[in-house]
Parts: structure tokens; C-alpha cells; sequence
């Protein structure tokens, strides 16, 4: 039987990235940040005096837009968009598929003399009306309705995307049915900002403190792999899945911890520059940038933003390192588990509260026993956070996240929070009775004198933590890569609004007959009690935490068909029905989407395993037992020992068994797969399906070993990981 030709050449990718000439690469970040965004400075040069005012009113305090002053923004936009090559606009929403949509409209409009101009009002400005038919919507509306409409939020500035052969302007929307239920994901962000402005405004008075407004503010670090694109478009389980559903584990992964904080490969310096310097002209602050745990894995960070930027310039981060990746022969990988047996890739959320006035509200300070205001707000997030574990864990189910949630890269799925050694110190006083001190950090020797003597901060940090306490902010870190930040925000917002409100409630009570300072440690000291639980310090990782956490009564939701059922419980749909924040039918909707999201995508990774199984790896293994087997024949016919190639033979047709045998239960599975509704079914896919596909991988990635390189239809570990 004959061998087909290699299908790689496995230094092609190797061979890809030619570096041009060295020329002055030298970037000036104050000179290029924001130019290809709309910044409210730029709003100011162009509007009317009285417009610019009208406008702040709606940016700040939330009242309506006149159509003149609509008007006004949208001729600045205009001119602004096609003085820098613009010819066309689209309003920029985040329906509930995760990713972003746009429908691209032109300025041009014909005039009576047979030429053209462009055009754009406040009407084009405020309101859009796209398709919605294909966008899921959970039931909200039946198939055969499809309107949808798209409106500004003028909080988020305007941007342009530019492509070699020209420029579109982007306006920031959001997307609601014809009923004016909410199809997206920023609708529910802003009515929960508004809720957490509402509550903090007034905790803040009992303090004595007016704030014009008080914004959660996040930054949210991106983890992402690169590899070759040589490598990609010869796995198909990476291009329709995002991730490789076959390899055996490579001789070298991560063992030897070199690739952590090691210097940059080139290529990819070289990609991360440019990638950054468009991020910059976006107007989004990328502030770090280094390699990650696993090979060809990375990170890149960026400052503190109003939390509806962050979540817009987060969907921004992701299109931009994918768009750039291409132009260096790279894939940009954000699934959270591409690689079995690696790290994978998560999002940590970094969210905090702050005034208008720039007040952190989660700012310790020097001694924060005696911090009122902060003690006040930092014990509201613990509330929330023990009140609605089931709620932050929905948040970060999906498929994909499955993968990765307990492993050695990421938290466990029950929800705790790591306050540090100075904090758990004071909140014991403050449980006793009233906190009296704080345990300092001091200074860190290291043994030289020439090296200074460092700040010590107070408490380690806890990487195993989900939701753990990090200096003046909460950093939520179950998040994974390719999701879009802005439900995980919105669960925030709303369950410390719920938390704030409720803790005013008691201190304007306590505060009656008391002092400030002696009413707010009473209340700080029950709500501590109440939530407590919540507070672990130790080792997620470990089995005895497993087993502590049950007899806390915390959740533990491993899986996503596990935990998506919580979210349209009683409790929940009552909690942001009472903020405005989602009603019932919006609720129930996304239950129903992101179950069968959950659904779709592990049927595609079924479908494609089975795939790869029978028409790739089957006819290989075929193919090298053949050969295998006339080198047996030929051995024995010569008299000589062939022990070792009929050993060969042997491993080689027992793998090749296993598979057929995986995927013949495949079949039978699925073909007897039945359930009562989405839920049942997402559960029936995890329990039933998941194992077998498992089976089907183990049976591949043992054939890996045992079969002929020059047969093996598939670039492995070693190769995407290694070859830059």
C-alpha cells in the first residue's frame, strides 16, 4: 500500500516571517493615543457652547437628548470622521452571540445636480434599525419578527477602523427588540451602572461626601497564544473550533518555567508593537505586556477605565490582536484551552469603584482600621459576592472555560474571595467588636547592600483565588479569554448595588441613637458575620478546601450545563428585576441562549473529532500498518527475528481498535440521546458525549506515539509551540 505525500512542511512556518529593513520604529504614544477616537476634547472643539453643555448633561447625569443638540454631535462626527478618509459609518452593538456586529452604512447621499455629498443627522446618530433575525434572542421574540434597533450610548466615544484600502466610523450602540427588551449585552451594563451610581451616591452622603457620580471602573488583563497560521489552516480542529481536539503531549511544555516573564521572541515583539500602537490610536491605555506560562503563550494589560469603555475597548483588544496576528503570518488563539496539558488563557477582571471626582471607594490607605468609607464599601463587595456566588460563577460559564476552571491556571469554580493577612486581621476586630489596628508591611531586605530595601505589602497575593482583594480593587479572575467581559461586570454592579443599598439601610438605622463611627461598627461587624464564609485564604487547589467549601455551604458548579440552571432562579430574577437591570423574559432568554451556545459548540467539537478520526487519522494508521506489516512479512521470510517490528504492529492495530471502538459508541450514543429541553440536553452532551469524545482523543494522541512521522497528517505540540 502506498504512502500519500507529506500533507506539511513543517518549517514552512518557519520560513514565513521575513523581517523588512531596519527603519526608525520609534513610537510617541501622547502624540498617537486617541487620534482615531472621538474623545469628548474633540466633541468640545467642534460643538456649540450650548450644545457641549446639553450633551455633558446626558454623559454625566443621564438626561435625554434633544434632537438639535443629536444633530450638532452627528455633523462633528462627520466631519471629524471623513476629514481622516471615512466613507462610510455603522452602529457598533455586542448582541448575545459574544462577539461584535456592524452593518456599514454609506455618508453619501445623491443631490439634485446629479452629484453627491455626505450626509449624516442626529437621526442617523441615534438610532439605527439592523436585521435582527439571525441575532439570538432566547424567545424574547417569535422567528418571524425581526426588527431590532441599534441606539447611541454617548457615554462610549466613537472610533474609526482603518483598512489599507479605506476608513469606517464606529458608533458605540445599543441593540434592543422592537419591544425594547435588551438583545445585547451593553443595555443591561449601563441600567446596572446606573443601579451602583444610585446606591453609592447615597451611602457616600452618610458620610458626608456629594459626588456628581460614582463609575465601577475596570482593566482587564488578556492572556492569548500565538502560533503560526501554517500550522492552523492544517488543523481542523483549530479552525472550527478555536482549539486542538487531538495531540499527544509534547517532550518539553512548560516544565522548566522559562518561558514566564522571558525575553520577547522577535516575531512576536514585533506583532505586540504593532498591535499596541493600533490600541493606542483606539484610545485604549495597554499598559503591560510579557510572555506567560506556557510556550508561545502571552499577556497584555491595560489602566483603569469607566467600566462601559473597558468592556467596548475589551471586544476592541481581542479584533485588534487577531487582525494584526495575520500580518505576521500568526494566529491569534483565544480560546481558553487550546492546548491539553498547558496552561490555559483566562481574563482577569480588575474592578473597583470610583467617584467622578477620582475617589477609589476600595483605596485602603495607610490604615484602613480607621478608613470608614472604605471598610463600608469594601464589606459591601463581600456581601454581594457571598450573597450571589451562583451569579458570579454564570457569569463565567461556557464551554470553553470548562476546560480550564480548577486546573493549575485557574481558580476553582467555587466562588471565595483572598482579602490578604492586614484585611482577614481587621475584619476579625471588627467581628470581635471594633478594629483597633493595622498590620503594617514594612521593609523587605534582600541581603545586599547594594540593593534597596523594599515597600512589603502587608499580605501575599493568592493566585488560586477566584475573586481575590489586590491593593485598592477586586480582581476577578475566572473570567475566560474569549469572552466578553460585560455580563461578569453587570452581576458586579448589580449585586454591590443590592449590597450597598442594604448596608445604608442598617446605618441609617444604627446611626439614630449612635455616632457615625460606633453605628457603622455595628453594622460592619454583622454583615461580616453574615458573609464570612466567603473569605479563604488558603489553597484553592487542594482537596480539604473542597471539602470545607461544602461545609460553608458555598457552590461548587463545575460545569456550565451545572451552573447556567441558577441563574433564572427565583431570588436572581427578583434581584435585577428590582434594579431595572434585566426583567424575566430577558432573564429566562439568556438562560436559553447561552445553553444552547453551550450546545453548539460542543457539537461542533464532537463533530469535528469525529471527522479528523475517520478521514485523516483512520486512513494514516491504515496506511502504517500496511507498511508495518510488510516489513513483518519480509522479516520472517528471511529467517530474521521480527519481534520488533510485530511488536509495532501490535500497539499500532490495538490503537487503531480503540478508536474504531470510541467512535462506534459515539454513534450509539448519539443516536439514542434524548432529553426533555435545552437544559437536559446540555446536561446529556457533558455526561454522555464529553467521556466518549475524551475516549477518541486518548485512542489518537496514543497513535501519535507509535506512528511514522512522514504519515502523521497533523502539526503537533512540539511544532505550533516551538516554531516561531
Amino acid at each position: 500500500m502506498t504512502k500519500v505525500a507529506q500533507r506539511y512542511d513543517n518549517l514552512a512556518a518557519a520560513r514565513n516571517f521575513k523581517p523588512g529593513k531596519a527603519k526608525n520604529s520609534t513610537m510617541d504614544i501622547p502624540e498617537i493615543f486617541g487620534e482615531n477616537t472621538l474623545t469628548l476634547d474633540k466633541l468640545e472643539e467642534r460643538l456649540p457652547k450650548a450644545a457641549w453643555k446639553d450633551l455633558q448633561k446626558t454623559i454625566d447625569e443621564g438626561e435625554s437628548l434633544n434632537i438639535d443638540v443629536a444633530d450638532a454631535v452627528a455633523l462633528a462626527m462627520k466631519d471629524w470622521a471623513t476629514e481622516k478618509g471615512a466613507t462610510h459609518f455603522t452602529h457598533w452593538f455586542q448582541p448575545l452571540t459574544g462577539s461584535t456586529a456592524e452593518k456599514h452604512d454609506s455618508f453619501i447621499t445623491p443631490n439634485q445636480g446629479g452629484g453627491a455629498m455626505a450626509v449624516f443627522s442626529g437621526k442617523d446618530l441615534i438610532q439605527g434599525e439592523p436585521d435582527a433575525s439571525s441575532f439570538p434572542s432566547g424567545g424574547l421574540r417569535p422567528t418571524f419578527e425581526a426588527r431590532g434597533y441599534t441606539a447611541w450610548d454617548p457615554t462610549s466615544p466613537a472610533f474609526l477602523i482603518e483598512n489599507q484600502n479605506g476608513t469606517y466610523l464606529c458608533i458605540p450602540t445599543a441593540f434592543a427588540s422592537w419591544k425594547g427588551e435588551a438583545l445585547d449585552h451593553k443595555t443591561p451594563l449601563l441600567r446596572s451602572s446606573d443601579a451602583l451610581n444610585k446606591a453609592a451616591k447615597a451611602a457616600l452622603k452618610l458620610f458626608g461626601i456629594e459626588s456628581k457620580k460614582v463609575n465601577s471602573t475596570v482593566g482587564c488583563e488578556q492572556e492569548y497564544f500565538l502560533i503560526d497560521q501554517e500550522f492552523v489552516y492544517r488543523r481542523p480542529d483549530i479552525l472550527t473550533s478555536g482549539r486542538t481536539l487531538v495531540g499527544a503531549k509534547p517532550p518539553r511544555g512548560q516544565e522548566l518555567d522559562d518561558h514566564y516573564f522571558g525575553s520577547i521572541p522577535e516575531r512576536v515583539l514585533s506583532f505586540m508593537l504593532e498591535a499596541e500602537k493600533e490600541l493606542y490610536k483606539l484610545g485604549i491605555p495597554v499598559k503591560t505586556r510579557h510572555n506567560e506560562v506556557a510556550p508561545s503563550q502571552y499577556e497584555l494589560a491595560p489602566i483603569f477605565e469607566m467600566s462601559n469603555v473597558a468592556a467596548d475597548h475589551q471586544q476592541l483588544t481581542m479584533m485588534v490582536l487577531k487582525k494584526v496576528a495575520k500580518k505576521y503570518g500568526l494566529e491569534c488563539l483565544l480560546h481558553e484551552k487550546p492546548f491539553d496539558g498547558l496552561n490555559g488563557s483566562g481574563k482577569h477582571l480588575n474592578w473597583s469603584l470610583s467617584t467622578a471626582e477620582g475617589d477609589n471607594l476600595l483605596e485602603p490607605g495607610e490604615s484602613p482600621h480607621e478608613n470608614m468609607k472604605f471598610l463600608f464599601f469594601f464589606t459591601a463587595v463581600l456581601l454581594g459576592v457571598y450573597r450571589h456566588q451562583d451569579l458570579l460563577r454564570i457569569s463565567v460559564a461556557h464551554a470553553g472555560n470548562d476546560h480550564r476552571l480548577g486546573a493549575n491556571e485557574a481558580p476553582p469554580a467555587i466562588i471565595s474571595s483572598f482579602i490578604g493577612d492586614q484585611l482577614n486581621d481587621i475584619v476579625e476586630q471588627l467581628i470581635s467588636g471594633g478594629a483597633k489596628s493595622s498590620k503594617q508591611g514594612g521593609l523587605l531586605g534582600l541581603g545586599s547592600p547594594v540593593l534597596p530595601h523594599l515597600p512589603k505589602h502587608a499580605g501575599d497575593r493568592n493566585r488560586t483565588s477566584p475573586f481575590a482583594f489586590t491593593g485598592n480593587k477586586f480582581e476577578f479572575r475566572a473570567l475566560g479569554s474569549n469572552q466578553s467581559p460585560s455580563f461578569p461586570i453587570v452581576v458586579l454592579n448589580t449585586i454591590v448595588a443590592e449590597a450597598i443599598e442594604d448596608m445604608t439601610e442598617d446605618l441609617n438605622k444604627a446611626k439614630k441613637g449612635d455616632s457615625i463611627e460606633k453605628a457603622l461598627a455595628k453594622v460592619l461587624s454583622n454583615r461580616l458575620k453574615e458573609c464570612k464564609a466567603v473569605i479563604f485564604n488558603g489553597d484553592g487547589y487542594s482537596d480539604e478546601w473542597q471539602d470545607e467549601a461544602k461545609e460553608r455551604g458555598l457552590l461548587n458548579l463545575k460545569t456550565t450545563p451545572d451552573a447556567l440552571p441558577y441563574l433564572t432562579e427565583k431570588e436572581n430574577i427578583s434581584l435585577f428585576k428590582k434594579y431595572k437591570v434585566l426583567n424575566k423574559k430577558e432573564m429566562l432568554s439568556r438562560k436559553e441562549i447561552w445553553t444552547e451556545q453551550y450546545i453548539t459548540t460542543r457539537t461542533i467539537e464532537v463533530d469535528t473529532i469525529e471527522s479528523i478520526a475517520k478521514t485523516m487519522i483512520y486512513p494514516a494508521v491504515v496506511r502504517y500498518i500496511g507498511e508495518l506489516s510488510k516489513a513483518v512479512d519480509q522479516t520472517k521470510a528471511l529467517g530474521l527475528d521480527h519481534s520488533g517490528s510485530l511488536n509495532m504492529l501490535n500497539k499500532v492495530n490495538d490503537g487503531l481498535n480503540r478508536l474504531n471502538t470510541a467512535l462506534e459508541k459515539l454513534a450509539e450514543v448519539q443516536g439514542k440521546l434524548s432529553y426533555k429541553d435545552t437544559s437536559d440536553h446540555a446536561r446529556k452532551v457533558e455526561t454522555d458525549v464529553l467521556p466518549i469524545m475524551k475516549d477518541i482523543r486518548d485512542a489518537i494522541d496514543f497513535l501519535e506515539r507509535y506512528v511514522a512521522d512522514d504519515y502523521w497528517p497533523l502539526p503537533v505540540y512540539r511544532e505550533m509551540l516551538f516554531i516561531k
